[in-house]
């Protein structure tokens, strides 16, 4: 949920400021950027050069910063427009006060005053100054000005003394970004399966027949998907791709009978199932338990057909939105909307081995997105990072219609 956020984090000076370094950690390898901002009383107690160490980027303390005989300027505005999260902790009960009351006597209070993300504030001080009334009051101003209280925990305070005031533990903190940034995504809960990939028909035990796809496309869309909060079940057929989201479940399978297996033991419980696999349609009769010899004259294999999954998904399918793709190379449009219809489909991906830039063994797709009111759209050539991107936003639109 955090990947790729913005994260500003202002340290003020209490002693919990030296667990700071392992929450800078924790963001950083929970996928975030983050920039630290603090007060000088915090450098007391963790140094700039440790924070910016793990942080990849320069510790802020002042409005101006002297350098070899040059100023530059904080600029406190860009600080608060670059971040998408603000965290103050540890939040002293003297930074808590000036910030319920406006004052701006240093660079993180300005900054918190321009910031126009939600802003955290995780408290710290000894159990006497938590319960005051005055504390208490700023909790209140501070919680009705939209900002969100991460509450103090009870444990050992620096004073010697038991009881409320300890700030929050660095997982705490995380978790707590965590699910205020879930609660905001689209997909959050709901669960989706995904298709991938190709799937390998044995002809003996060294030999297979297949296909060219990398599962590239459908790994871009399980991956966005639980960027977006879902719950993903992944069905993956032989890749060299590792699906490494905490949302992501994957599920390893070589032959289409193992797919069809797989994706109905989840398709009844998911909310969206998108067929993104190129499964092969036929299979040898027959699988030798020994390699195949070779031997004088032509080959002929028996084939079979295997089990329709998309046509047998659509055909049980209830509460569900099922997505299937269409890779065609004559009749493109006819073709996907002859299969979107057979299939009882809520909406198809078109690709043509036509168009450079789409199909197999690319980074790059490019699709029409097709409904079930035959409703065609139509996007450039993007990577298929960007293409999952779109097509996630047309099915969300979609299913919150």
């Amino acid at each position: 949920m955090l990947r790729g956020k913005n994260i500003l984090l202002g340290i003020t000076g209490g002693i919990a400021a030296y667990k700071t370094t392992f929450l800078v950690r924790l963001l950083i390898k929970a996928g975030a950027s983050v920039k630290v901002v603090m007060t000088q009383s915090a450098s007391s107690f963790v140094t700039p050069l440790t924070l910016a160490t793990l942080s990849k980027h320069a510790v802020l303390l002042d409005f101006v910063n002297e350098e070899d005989g040059s100023l530059s300027w904080n600029n406190h505005v860009e600080l608060g427009l670059w971040a998408d999260l603000m965290v103050i902790a540890p939040a002293t009960a003297n930074t808590l006060s000036k910030m319920a009351h406006g004052t701006c006597d240093n660079l993180l209070l300005a900054t918190y005053l321009s910031a126009k993300c939600p802003v955290f504030f995780a408290p710290a001080m000894d159990l006497d100054m938590y319960q005051h009334p005055s504390t208490k009051e700023t909790f209140q101003k501070l919680q009705s000005f939209g900002n969100i209280m991460i509450p103090a925990e009870s444990g050992e305070l620096a004073s010697g003394l038991h009881g409320e005031g300890r700030m929050a533990e660095p997982e705490t903190i995380v978790a707590k970004l965590t699910a205020f940034i879930s609660d905001g995504m689209p997909l959050k809960g709901k669960k989706v399966l995904i298709t991938a990939g190709p799937t390998h028909e044995a002809l003996d035990p060294v030999r297979f027949l297949g296909n060219h796809s990398t599962g590239t496309m459908g790994y871009r869309l399980a991956e966005w998907a639980a960027e977006l909060g879902a719950e993903v079940i992944l069905v993956s057929g032989p890749t060299n791709l590792e699906a490494s989201h905490e949302n992501i479940t994957t599920i390893n399978i070589t032959s289409a009978q193992e797919m069809y297996d797989v994706v109905h033991q989840y398709f009844g419980t998911v909310d969206v199932a998108v067929a993104a696999a190129a499964v092969a349609d036929y299979r040898p009769k027959t699988v030798s338990d020994q390699k195949i010899k070779k031997q004088e004259g032509d080959l002929s294999i028996s084939m079979v057909r295997n089990p329709d999954i998309l046509k047998s998904m659509g055909t049980q399918k209830k509460q569900q939105f099922l997505v299937g793709f269409a890779l065609e190379t004559e009749n493109e449009l006819e073709n996907a909307k002859g299969k979107l219809q057979r299939k009882n489909l809520d909406a198809i991906i078109l690709n043509s081995l036509n168009d450079p830039g789409a199909g197999f063994g690319s980074e790059t797709n490019k699709i029409a997105f097709i409904d079930k009111n035959l409703n065609v759209k139509t996007f450039e050539v993007k990577t298929k990072a960007e293409v999952a991107i779109d097509i996630w936003k047309e099915i969300i639109s979609r299913i919150h219609a």
